[in-house]
């Protein structure tokens, strides 16, 4: 959905029409989709430390992943409502990610720590070259809804990944005995 962000709020404020030229909007509106998440990215880690990354990383994209779902969706005359959930949806969708990062340095075998984290930022980005490449087909055949609701399946997988995760004896090993 990064990518595709501000091509979403561009035709959401042109639709409007409220705002005319609602490309320099959605540009603000884009940049601060972005603040918002490296805001929220460290605020997550803090509150990881207190709660654990499992929880954190749930949360996290049992959010990004409703909102994916649905923000397409909503009429363009709800304006507002979607530029709320673009912002929730900043906040949420990069809160995991450190996340992941962190718990495989946590609980890899030191020997292996550096090629398992290069592994899991290798399929990270595959993914997102694949859903940046995926959306826009998917927009032009279904429309917006459709296009970021089919995101939802990679926090979907996330979250089945994060709980099974917290449910090993090894999750111990996560941010203090906190999981």
């Amino acid at each position: 959905m990064w990518a595709w962000i501000g091509s979403f709020m561009s035709y959401v404020l042109e639709e409007r029409s409220l705002f005319g030229d609602g490309v320099q909007l959605a540009s603000l509106i884009t940049f601060l989709v972005f603040a918002v998440g490296a805001v929220a990215s460290s605020l997550a880690g803090a509150w990881s430390e207190k709660i654990g990354r499992t929880a954190v990383a749930t949360i996290a994209m049992v959010i990004s992943g409703c909102v994916a779902l649905f923000i397409g969706f909503i009429p363009v005359q709800w304006s507002v409502l979607i530029v709320i959930f673009v912002l929730i949806w900043g906040a949420s969708v990069i809160a995991d990610s450190a996340q992941f990062s962190t718990a495989i340095t946590e609980l890899s075998d030191p020997v292996y720590r550096g090629t398992m984290l290069t592994f899991q930022i290798g399929v990270g980005f595959a993914i997102t070259a694949g859903s940046i490449w995926l959306l826009p087909i998917v927009k032009d055949l279904s429309g917006w809804g459709w296009a970021f609701a089919i995101l939802a399946l990679g926090p979907a997988v996330g979250i089945t990944a994060m709980l099974r995760l917290r449910s090993l004896p090894e999750s111990r090993n996560l941010a203090g005995g906190k999981r």
